[in-house]
């Protein structure tokens, strides 16, 4: 089966839905499927099966920025590969942002399941009212990946969808040397925004013990703000955009990997890797979280925004051994859940229902 797989986001900038879509591609291979992904490239393809369709723009949505592609050229270079490749079927990941995806549903060539990953609401959704339902009846299978992105779409566009969580590549993140920690460690990931929360795990920092260290990676529009701060905090490294295998690498090595998100995030991808990395995870108490990090087994889940909690909290899993490994085991089981090899096995399903004459 000849399938393509389209991002709207630049696959070379680290994202979740990026993520999810280049690991989708692997798992698809490996199940001898010949797959094609499409979508903005910043720099160099990141892998050898996907094809580039220019350079991204940075856009302000759902209080973030997204490296999406909606100018003519990326609109003409998408055309041209749909056509040159003849799928039999396309994947189609937040088939309603502007860009690729778009250009996708409006030329139709073939049978399209559109993955929605986004929760939260959407001022595009709703200006864009009946735009968005007519392009929401091209897609023939619309999936969410939790069921706050299922309300959330299904809102804008109406219709039955399936949901099938995002999957998590457990050997790339299980196998990896860890990078080694210099004491007790928290490691961050995330784009540097209000909505990300890094400065209440920065305030809680301050009520932590001298000797934690903080991990800092990425980057974003609050980093000169919250570096200015806290200079002269030896114990917190900022470590700018990592790749992938270096990401990999400080998850494995940390103690806690902590995620204290304020709002918006529809399903905890990242918790899923730092539980396959073998590490214990402390979070806000979002419904996205909480999808999939069980409250009590598989993370310390706090309230959002609460510095004072939070503190507690990673306290707690630093220094006591017997806890922290209980979340490692919890998390390690329940990581394997959502392997992508079991998520590819569905959506593969899906495509041979939908083209059983090809």
């Amino acid at each position: 089966m000849r399938i393509g797989i389209v991002s709207p986001y630049s696959l070379t900038v680290p994202g979740g839905v990026q993520g999810q879509v280049l690991g989708l591609a692997r798992a698809l291979r490996e199940r001898d499927q010949q797959v094609r992904v499409l979508g903005p490239c910043d720099g160099p393809p990141p892998d050898a099966g996907v094809t580039p369709l220019g350079n991204s723009l940075p856009t302000a949505a759902n209080g973030s920025m997204a490296p999406i592609a909606p100018d003519p050229s990326a609109q003409l270079r998408t055309i041209r590969a749909i056509r040159d490749e003849d799928f039999d079927i396309l994947h189609l990941h937040e088939p309603l942002v502007p860009g690729p995806t778009m250009t996708s549903l409006v030329l139709r060539p073939t049978p399209i399941v559109g993955t929605f990953h986004a929760a939260g609401g959407s001022t595009a959704y709703d200006r864009l009212g009946a735009g968005v339902r007519w392009l929401g009846r091209r897609i023939d299978r619309s999936v969410a990946v939790s069921e706050a992105a299922r309300e959330m779409a299904q809102r804008a566009v109406g219709g039955d969808f399936d949901v099938l969580f995002n999957g998590v590549e457990i050997a790339r993140y299980a196998g990896a040397q860890p990078h080694k920690a210099d004491g007790p460690t928290i490691f961050f990931v995330a784009r540097h925004e209000p909505r990300k929360g890094l400065e209440v795990l920065l305030d809680a920092m301050v009520r932590l013990p001298a000797s934690v260290r903080l991990w800092v990676a990425g980057d974003g529009p609050e980093t000169e703000r919250l570096q200015r701060k806290v200079a002269g905090d030896p114990r917190i490294e900022w470590l700018g955009r990592l790749t992938e295998a270096d990401k990999v690498a400080r998850l494995r090595g940390a103690d806690v990997f902590c995620a204290p998100s304020l709002r918006g995030e529809s399903f905890g991808v990242v918790l899923l890797e730092a539980m396959a990395a073998e590490v214990a995870v402390v979070a806000s108490d979002l419904d996205g979280y909480a999808t999939v990090a069980r409250r009590g087994a598989d993370a310390r889940l706090v309230t959002p925004g609460d510095v004072d909690a939070l503190a507690v909290a990673l306290d707690e899993v630093l220094f006591q051994p017997e806890t922290a490994q209980g979340l490692i085991e919890s998390g390690r089981q329940r990581a394997r859940e959502f392997s992508m090899g079991s998520l590819a096995d569905r959506y593969l399903a899906i495509y041979r229902e939908m083209t059983p004459a090809r």
